[in-house]
C-alpha cells in the first residue's frame, strides 16, 4: 500500500562527451564548481539549485507542492568534454547507490541526467547507471529521468526508466519545467497506472548549431508535442549529440500514452516528420575570413554577433582556438569583443601585469587542433577578475559561474582593436554577464564574438543586428563529415539526403 505521502529518491549525474575531445572528466571535474554548482549532497541538493533552471530543482519544487517527501542524495555535474573516467563514473554511482540504500525504503526515483555520457568502458554511461539502479531496487519501483535535448537514447535506456522527459528548447529555458513535467506522471506510476511506451531512432545526424529550435527544423519538430499531449500522448524528442561516435548517436522520440497503438502512431508521426525534414536539417557557416569581411562593415544599429561554433566548450571545445581571432586581426577589424579564451597561463601573466600593465603572450592555440596556433601578440590589461560571475540571462539566471582568475584583455600595437576576455576554468560564453562581470559593455561594440553553439542566442540575439556561425578549427566540427566517425549505425548519414 502507498504511503499517503510518497518518499522520492533525487539525484543528478551529467555529462555530455565529445569522444572527439582532448581531455576526460575525472572525479575532481565533476567535484568541483563551473558553469554549474559544486558537487551537492543530501539537503544541498534542494537547497542550493533552489531556484535555478535544473531538471532537478523544477521536480524538487512540484514534487513538494504535490504532498511528496523527497529524499536529496547526490547531484554533479562536469564541463563537457572527453570520456568520463572509469574511477570517476563508479565513485558516484557508488554515492548514488549508498544514499539510496541509506534513504530505503522509497517510492520512487528521479534522475537527472543528460543522456550523451560516454565513460571509458560504458558507450551508453546513463544505461549502465540505470541497470546498477535496477539490479538494486529491482523492476517494480519507479524510476523517471530527465535528459537534455541533445542526447543520444538508447533502446536500453528507454526499457530501464518508466518515463523519460526531454528538454524541447536549445537554448535549454527548460530545463526546470522539463523536471516538473515528471511529477504527475509519477503520480500517474504511484496509482497504478500503466503507460505503453515506444521509442524511434532516426537516420541521419542533425549538426549542433542547427538544433537551434528557434528555427527549422527544431520548430516544427517541436511544435508538434503540445498537439499530441491534447490528444493523451505523452512525447518528447532528442535532436542527439554528434560528437558522439556510437551506434545510438542520432535524433529519436520516446511516446508514452494508455495504448500502445496510441504511442506507436505517435512516433511514427514523429519519425515521418523528422524524414520529411530532413533537406532543411543543413544550416550554412562562414568561414574566418568571412566572418571578418562582415565585422569590418561599417556599425549597424547594434553589434552583429559571430558564434565560434567549432570551439564551444559546452560541446567538449577546448574553448581556446585562435582562428577567428586571427582572422579579425588580419583584417583590421575595429571594435570587436571576444570570449571566453580559456589560457590559464595568459590570465596569470595579466595578473602579474597588473591592470593597465602591457605585456606580450602568445594566446591559445593548445589544443593541437590542424590548422591551428597560439595567436602572439601584445595585450594591454583593462581588467582583472576572481571569476566568479553571476549569471543574468534566462537559461542559467540564478546560477554562479566560477572561471577562475580572469582578465580583460586589449590587443596592442596592431591595425585591429580587439578587446578580449581570458579565464582560468573553461566555461561557454552564454550569458551578458561573462563580459559584464569583468566591466566590459557588450552592447557599445561593433562585433561581438562568442565561443558557444546555439546557448548565447537566448542572451545576445536582443542585442544583435544579426547572428553568424563561423565554422574555426576546433574540436567540435559542426561540418559533420570532418569527424572521423569509426562507429556510427550503417543506416546513420552524416549529411542531408539528396531528394
Amino acid at each position: 500500500m502507498m504511503r499517503a505521502y510518497p518518499r522520492i529518491a533525487i539525484a543528478g549525474f551529467q555529462h555530455e562527451t565529445n569522444c572527439f575531445g582532448t581531455t576526460k572528466a575525472g572525479l575532481t571535474e565533476f567535484e568541483m564548481a563551473d558553469s554549474w554548482p559544486a558537487m551537492l549532497q543530501g539537503e544541498e541538493v534542494i537547497t542550493e539549485t533552489r531556484g535555478m533552471n535544473l531538471p532537478i530543482a523544477g521536480f524538487a519544487n512540484a514534487a513538494k507542492e504535490a504532498g511528496m517527501e523527497l529524499v536529496p542524495i547526490l547531484w554533479c555535474a562536469a564541463e563537457p568534454s572527453a570520456h568520463v573516467t572509469d574511477h570517476a563514473f563508479d565513485a558516484i554511482c557508488g554515492k548514488i547507490l549508498d544514499g539510496l540504500g541509506a534513504a530505503w525504503p522509497v517510492d520512487g526515483i528521479f534522475l537527472d541526467l543528460h543522456g550523451a555520457m560516454v565513460t571509458e568502458s560504458h558507450a551508453d554511461g546513463e544505461g549502465e547507471l540505470l541497470r546498477r539502479l535496477r539490479a538494486w531496487a529491482g523492476p517494480e519501483l519507479p524510476i523517471l529521468v530527465s535528459l537534455d535535448l541533445h542526447a543520444n537514447i538508447s533502446e536500453d535506456l528507454v526499457d530501464l526508466a518508466d518515463y523519460i522527459a526531454i528538454y524541447r528548447t536549445y537554448p535549454h529555458l527548460d530545463m526546470a519545467e522539463t523536471g516538473e513535467r515528471c511529477v504527475p506522471v509519477l503520480q500517474h506510476l504511484l496509482a497504478g497506472e500503466r503507460l505503453h511506451k515506444v521509442f524511434r531512432q532516426m537516420d541521419y545526424l542533425i549538426p549542433l548549431h542547427a538544433q537551434y529550435t528557434s528555427a527549422t527544423p527544431g520548430r516544427d519538430l517541436y511544435a508538434v508535442l503540445p498537439r499530441l499531449e491534447e490528444a493523451g500522448v505523452l512525447a518528447d524528442i532528442a535532436l542527439g549529440f554528434t560528437a558522439a561516435d556510437l551506434p545510438d548517436t542520432r535524433p529519436s522520440c520516446v511516446a508514452y500514452a494508455r495504448t500502445a497503438v496510441a504511442a506507436a502512431q505517435a512516433a511514427d508521426h514523429i519519425a515521418s516528420l523528422f524524414a520529411r525534414l530532413e533537406a532543411q536539417s543543413a544550416h550554412p557557416m562562414l568561414s574566418p575570413e568571412q566572418a571578418a569581411k562582415i565585422a569590418c562593415q561599417p556599425r549597424a544599429a547594434m553589434p552583429v554577433v559571430l558564434a565560434d561554433v567549432q570551439d564551444n566548450p559546452g560541446a567538449g571545445g577546448t574553448s581556446d582556438t585562435t582562428g577567428l581571432l586571427a582572422a579579425l586581426a588580419d583584417a583590421g577589424a575595429q571594435n570587436v569583443l571576444m570570449g571566453l579564451f580559456h589560457d590559464p597561463e595568459t590570465a596569470a601573466a595579466a595578473r602579474k601585469a597588473g591592470q593597465g600593465g602591457l605585456f606580450r603572450t602568445a594566446l591559445g592555440g593548445r589544443s593541437g587542433v590542424a590548422g591551428d596556433k597560439p595567436f602572439e601578440a601584445n595585450f594591454e590589461v583593462l581588467a582583472l577578475g576572481d571569476g566568479i560571475c553571476r549569471y543574468s540571462g534566462e537559461m542559467y539566471g540564478g546560477g554562479v559561474a566560477a572561471l577562475g582568475p580572469t582578465a580583460a584583455l586589449r590587443l596592442t600595437g596592431a591595425e585591429a582593436d580587439i578587446s578580449l576576455v581570458v579565464t582560468s576554468i573553461r566555461n561557454q560564453c552564454l550569458d551578458l554577464a561573462h563580459f559584464t562581470h569583468i566591466g566590459l559593455k557588450p552592447e557599445t561594440f561593433d562585433t561581438i564574438c562568442v565561443k558557444s553553439t546555439a546557448h548565447f542566442r537566448a542572451a545576445f540575439e536582443p542585442i544583435a543586428s544579426a547572428v553568424y556561425p563561423v565554422a574555426a578549427p576546433g574540436v567540435f566540427p559542426c561540418d559533420l563529415g570532418r569527424f572521423p566517425y569509426k562507429n556510427l549505425h550503417p543506416d546513420v548519414r552524416t549529411a542531408p539526403a539528396k531528394g
